[in-house]
């Protein structure tokens, strides 16, 4: 791929998100990308690769937060950074998962290397297992609030020395 082919999938990309964020009900914009994208699964798939290129992102800087900080646990670390995602991306999120069938395939890869890097899951578990473990992550990622982070301030730190005293 050329720096012009990377350029105009970007763009197309942009535009196709634009037009959704402006039309929630609207259908695919393939008008609109058809010089780039020959249907709408080639489409999505790019979308899905935006959407894996972002978690993967914030997933990572959590999974050195966590190798520097024992106190961080992984898996909230890993859940936080996939809410993050989807909170910073919503239109991405939208669209795919409003075509759960065509993102499937990549999903089903999402999911294992969000099973593999919340440490729930392991090198050794088969593809289905870690599938599996990965997809129930994130069933309970989309169904639980988000825990409420508590930043820790002086106060709170005096107030637990006073009470151990």
């Amino acid at each position: 791929m050329s720096w012009d082919d990377f350029y105009r999938r970007r763009d197309a990309l942009d535009a196709a998100l634009a037009h959704l964020r402006h039309n929630p009900e609207g259908s695919l914009p393939l008008d609109e990308v058809a010089d780039v994208f020959d249907s709408a699964t080639a489409l999505l798939l790019a979308l899905h690769y935006r959407w894996t290129l972002k978690l993967a992102g914030r997933v990572g800087l959590a999974q050195a937060t966590a190798e520097k900080d024992p106190s961080v646990d992984l898996v909230d670390a890993v859940a936080q950074a996939w809410r993050t995602t989807a909170t910073e991306h919503p239109v991405l999120r939208r669209v795919l998962d409003a075509h759960p069938e065509t993102v499937r395939p990549a999903e089903e890869g999402e999911y294992r290397m969000l099973a593999l890097a919340a440490n729930l899951a392991e090198y050794g578990d088969s593809r289905d297992e870690l599938t599996r473990v990965g997809a129930a992550f994130v069933a309970l990622l989309r169904s639980a609030p988000p825990r409420a982070a508590r930043r820790r301030t002086p106060v709170d730190l005096l107030r637990r020395l006073v009470a151990s005293a």
